[in-house]
């Protein structure tokens, strides 16, 4: 990364902020990310408990001026393939016009007490590129209670290849704030008719 962007200079303290493996995932991120300039990031660590031990996911949104840049770190702990407790790291990197769908979903509270610019408690921001898609069926029936025709099936095909959900109580308005502005810019950059 070029140490003389304000906003990679930003990314990388907010990986080392997260505390989670920042050696790590910062390598991952700045190979991946290269010699462009960062325009947007969004850094989000998640914490999951699986029976009886907690694990902690990071998630890291990039975005240049010609990519949009995901990388996952996940932390395992030792088993019979690894006697020592392990990271996993992989990025991926999609060009801007693969990019299909952006949604932002925002939760807020009294609704009718709305002022614009109030922060949601939450948002849900879902990025579909197309690497993975997914297909809810169900048996089609008619307008008819007695028939017993076979109709087949109904459905629908979703994009669906990441989905980020961020809370105030759980992760602070800040990190609400940064995905609304990391989705507003991911938004322009893909409308852009470059």
């Amino acid at each position: 990364m070029a140490k003389t962007s304000t906003t990679t200079q930003g990314l990388r303290a907010a990986i080392e902020r997260s505390g989670y493996y920042p050696a790590l995932v910062a390598e991952a991120v700045e190979a991946a990310v290269g010699g462009e300039p960062v325009r947007s990031y969004l850094v989000h660590q998640e914490t999951t408990f699986d029976q009886n031990e907690v694990r902690r996911h990071v998630t890291v949104l990039v975005l240049t001026a010609n990519r949009f840049i995901v990388s996952h770190t996940d932390e395992q702990a030792a088993d019979s393939t690894s006697p020592a407790p392990y990271a996993t790291t992989s990025t991926e990197s999609v060009k801007l016009g693969r990019i299909s769908s952006i949604v932002v979903s925002r939760v807020v509270a009294n609704p009718e007490s709305y002022t614009p610019g109030t922060l949601p408690r939450e948002i849900v921001l879902t990025i579909g590129w197309g690497a993975v898609s997914r297909i809810d069926l169900e048996p089609a029936a008619c307008g008819d209670p007695d028939c017993e025709a076979d109709h087949g099936y109904t459905g629908s095909s979703t994009a669906d290849d990441l989905s980020l959900r961020v809370s105030e109580a759980g992760d602070g308005p800040e990190t609400v704030r940064q995905a609304l502005a990391f989705a507003q810019a991911l938004s322009e950059a893909t409308a852009d008719p470059r």
